[in-house]
């Protein structure tokens, strides 16, 4: 039952740093990703539908997105939704070929972006933290009700603990990683 807990605790908090990763990828760092249009969603066949569901993206050249939108209608719609994104992106279309050139980043908008990362990763940390919490209070309520000795229930609190602290270091160490590569002139 205690390994039970830990690898479980130890699966949803991969699952955290991998929502803190994914985000982190949405940020613009100066050179195209299709990641940066992820977040995107666009107004089709009547419901709102992330973008990489009516398109393909793709990178031709290092600051330049291709999207390409399979339905040639919904074409004004992904420009729309790309405009109004807040990504400080201006596409054009040209049919059902949309063509998005990323601007250089200005320094303030460098750091902007540090900031954003930084909100990300502690949003990633509380989760990890929440996770923790969860887990201490499942030990807690087995100690009290007799299904593990006290000592048993220090020894997985430690365990916890050890998995938390490697998984706050994984993101800290993920924002470090992005810092460096948004400041990256």
């Amino acid at each position: 039952m205690s390994k039970e807990i830990v690898s479980e605790l130890r699966r949803k908090m991969t699952t955290a740093f991998d929502v803190v990763h994914k985000d982190f990828s949405g940020l613009r760092t100066g050179r195209a990703s299709p990641n940066l249009l992820e977040s995107v969603t666009v107004d089709a066949y009547g419901s709102r539908m992330h973008i990489n569901q009516v398109s393909n993206i793709s990178v031709p050249e290092p600051r330049l997105l291709a999207v390409q939108v399979w339905d040639a209608a919904l074409a004004p719609a992904v420009e729309k939704a790309i405009r109004d994104a807040g990504l400080g992106l201006n596409p054009s279309s040209a049919g059902a070929s949309i063509r998005v050139p990323l601007p250089e980043l200005s320094e303030e908008r460098r750091k902007e972006l540090v900031k954003v990362a930084g909100k990300y990763a502690e949003q990633g940390r509380i989760a990890i933290r929440n996770i923790r919490r969860e887990g201490m209070d499942q030990i807690k309520a087995m100690e009290k009700d007799g299904e593990t000795s006290e000592d048993e229930s220090h020894k997985l609190s430690d365990e916890i603990q050890k998995v938390t602290d490697e998984f706050i270091k994984k993101v800290d160490e993920a924002l470090s990683h992005k810092e460096k590569e948004i400041l990256q002139v």
